[in-house]
C-alpha cells in the first residue's frame, strides 16, 4: 500500500512538471542553382524566425554565391561547389534579399520571408541551430492540469488505502 501512495506522489509531481516545457522545431530550408537558367530554386521563400536558410549546390560549371543585399549573411566568393547555411534571429522578421554576385545581372536573384514568432526561452544554452526548450505563457494550462490531475490521483490513492483499512 506504500508503494502505492509513493507511486501516486511520483505521478502527482511528474505530472506538474511535464507542462512545464513546450517545444519549438526548427527547420533547414535548402536553396539550390539551376545552372541552366542560372536561377536560384526555389527564387523565393517563406520560413519562421529560428529556421535555417541553407545555400547548397556542386559540379556547377560556373561558380555562384549568394550574398544577401544589406549584408545580413553573405556565402563568401563564387565557388562551383557550396555548403552554406544561415540561421535567422529570434528578432529578425523581415523580407531579405539575395543574388549571386557574377550572376545578378542576369536575374540570378532570389528573396526570403522571415515570419515573427515567438522565441524559446533561454534554456542555457546558445545553439540557435535544432530544437530548444523553453517555459512559455501558453504553457499554464497545461501545468494547471498537469497539477490538477497529480492531485486527484493522489486523493484517489489515499481514499483507496482508507477504504482497504477500515
Amino acid at each position: 500500500m506504500r508503494r502505492l501512495l509513493c507511486l501516486a506522489i511520483i505521478l502527482c509531481l511528474l505530472q506538474g512538471n511535464l507542462g512545464l516545457e513546450t517545444e519549438q522545431e526548427t527547420e533547414t530550408h535548402v536553396v539550390t542553382v539551376d545552372s541552366t537558367n542560372l536561377r536560384f530554386t526555389p527564387s523565393t521563400l517563406t520560413i519562421n524566425e529560428g529556421d535555417t536558410l541553407r545555400f547548397v549546390w556542386g559540379g556547377q560549371a560556373l561558380p555562384h554565391n549568394s550574398v544577401e543585399e544589406n549584408g545580413v549573411f553573405d556565402s563568401g566568393d563564387p565557388e562551383r561547389a557550396v555548403d552554406y547555411g544561415h540561421v535567422f534571429d529570434y528578432d529578425s522578421a523581415g523580407t531579405y534579399s539575395f543574388f549571386c554576385e557574377p550572376h545578378e545581372a542576369v536575374g540570378m536573384t532570389g528573396s526570403v520571408t522571415v515570419l515573427d514568432v515567438e522565441a524559446p526561452t533561454d534554456n542555457g544554452t546558445d545553439n540557435q541551430i535544432g530544437t530548444s526548450t523553453g517555459e512559455s505563457e501558453s504553457s499554464t494550462p497545461d501545468v494547471r492540469l498537469g497539477l490538477a490531475l497529480g492531485l486527484f490521483v493522489l486523493l484517489a490513492a489515499a481514499m483507496w488505502r482508507a477504504r482497504i483499512y477500515d
